[in-house]
């Protein structure tokens, strides 16, 4: 009998003990980190099964030569930067409100964007008013909203993914009419994710009906520091006025005395043109750095017809200035702007038939930032031993017949990533350009001859000309002058083609 009971004790003690591990586990997997944020990011990598079939998940472990996430990020002059100080471009989606639409907040979901779309940042929309907005609701409500924020949060650490905690204003118009609400939320969510790398704050959606600039660099000067008491170093996103239109507002009176602070910029491309990047521009030279965390296709309100023409524009715009973007919707809400075709009732796992039009148009030009690097990237990362597999070729080894690489003494252009897109075979250049004159250019431009035809798909920091096998580049206004014996090293692209080009010939000339 003693036996029996010793071996009965023993063997619940083993059990107890098997469970602690398993959760120990869980919790490291998760990513938080007790404090230790080194351990996290050098964590060895898992391979997450993408939901769907075998052979979905082995077509997503193919194209993930990069995971799209660059560790812990801060803000320099004008742009988001990895702690090494490179450039970084984050896209991703927005969800619509949790609280109207929380079953596109589940772990399937965030693998399967990160993995099959190739997004990197996800951003969850805490509605504040309006029916079941955070603010209004009883606590039981609140509290599931936050357990929604938590599973985003975890499933994005899990999948490489950034995420944006939005205090989505809106009807609320003023940030201050619940800035007790937003200290609270801000001092509980920023203790709870202190150690999560992958977490951004943004602490106001688009102020409105005539609230000024004042009055939201005042709340942000209040909620900032509440959220510094725990996270020293997150990025955090500040609204500007006039749904987060007037960043002119904000470069002419900046938050001083904080570090990695960004500013808001949000556009539907059917009401919102040139005259807003032309303001946006404006707020970047004089110093200020832009996050688009929400933009759409179609007019303003949601709805009407997209406009892809001017769409296309904003984004080469993006692209061209390395700036972070957020499309608005993930949802199956009857409206324009939602990803997800109304008539589509699933939550993961989406076929291209189950988008909608503004969704065909987030998957070929927002996603794919996973499986290449970000545009800015390309010249630092895709040189050094850690961001390829394959050496440095060799002087007699470039411009040989595989036509991955071709340079001559001012023009350098790199195959950097190649992967198949279902229909075409795409491939992304690095581009160098070292000027050879004694004295510094005005101007240059880069002609590229392919073997066969090409089809530009996305293109950044040059204006880009295409004709059959031929692309043509010329600078931007920021990267037209290069003195005698320095390099650019910023411009890149990405083209279609039936199979793999090759560079043939280049010529670039200086002015």
């Amino acid at each position: 009998m003693k036996h029996k009971f010793f071996w009965a004790v023993l063997a619940v003690i083993l059990v107890f003990a098997g469970v602690l591990f398993l959760q120990g586990e869980e919790f490291s997997r998760v990513g938080e980190k007790s404090g230790d944020k080194q351990a996290y990011l050098d964590r060895d990598t898992e391979s997450t099964e993408t939901p769907g079939t075998e052979e979905s998940t082995q077509e997503a472990e193919a194209v993930r030569t990069d995971s799209g996430y660059y560790g812990p990020l801060q803000v320099n002059g004008t742009k988001l930067m990895d702690a090494d100080g490179n450039p970084v471009q984050l896209r991703g989606v927005s969800t619509h409100g949790l609280a109207w639409y929380p079953e596109y907040v589940n772990e399937q979901a965030v693998a399967y964007m990160h993995q099959k779309w190739g997004i990197n940042v996800i951003r969850l929309a805490l509605y504040t008013t309006g029916s079941g907005g955070y603010c209004v609701s009883e606590d039981g409500s609140r509290q599931y909203m936050e357990d929604l924020i938590d599973i985003g949060v975890k499933a994005a650490a899990e999948n490489d993914m950034y995420v944006i905690i939005d205090w989505h204003i809106l009807e609320d118009g003023n940030p201050n009419t619940y800035i007790g609400r937003a200290k609270d939320f801000f001092a509980k969510i920023s203790e709870k994710y202190k150690d999560y790398e992958n977490v951004l704050y943004e602490i106001c959606n688009e102020p409105n009906g005539g609230t000024q600039w004042s009055d939201v660099k005042s709340y942000a000067e209040t909620i900032i520091p509440v959220i510094r008491e725990n996270d020293s170093d997150a990025v955090i996103i500040v609204g500007t006025p006039t749904w987060c239109q007037d960043v002119d507002q904000a470069a002419a009176d900046p938050i001083t005395d904080q570090d990695n602070i960004m500013y808001a910029l949000h556009f539907y491309a059917g009401t919102h043109k040139e005259e807003l990047r032309n303001r946006a521009d404006q707020a970047m030279k004089a110093g200020i750095p832009i996050f688009v965390s929400e933009f759409g296709l179609c007019d303003a309100s949601g709805n009407g017809a997209n406009d892809l023409d001017e769409a296309d524009r904003w984004m080469d715009w993006m692209n061209d200035h390395q700036i972070s973007c957020v499309q608005w919707n993930l949802s199956n809400k009857d409206e324009t702007s939602a990803l997800i075709d109304s008539s589509c009732t699933k939550t993961t796992d989406w076929k291209d038939e189950d988008l909608s039009e503004s969704g065909t148009w987030m998957k070929e030009h927002i996603g794919g930032i996973v499986g290449r690097r970000a545009s800015a990237q390309n010249a630092e990362h895709t040189d050094s031993k850690e961001s390829q597999e394959t050496t440095e070729p060799s002087d007699s080894e470039k411009n040989d017949a595989d036509g991955t690489v071709s340079e001559d003494s001012d023009a350098k252009v790199e195959q950097v990533n190649n992967w198949d897109n279902g229909s075409a075979s795409c491939t992304q250049y690095g581009v160098v350009l070292t000027n050879p004159k004694e004295k510094t250019s005005t101007s240059w431009t880069l002609t590229i001859r392919f073997d066969q035809k090409v089809s530009l798909q996305n293109s950044w920091c040059g204006k880009y000309a295409i004709s059959d096998d031929t692309i043509t580049i010329t600078p931007e206004d920021y990267n037209n002058a290069v003195a005698s014996g320095k390099s650019i090293d910023n411009v890149g692209f990405i083209v279609e083609s039936a199979a793999i080009p090759k560079v043939v010939e280049t010529t670039v000339t200086w002015e």
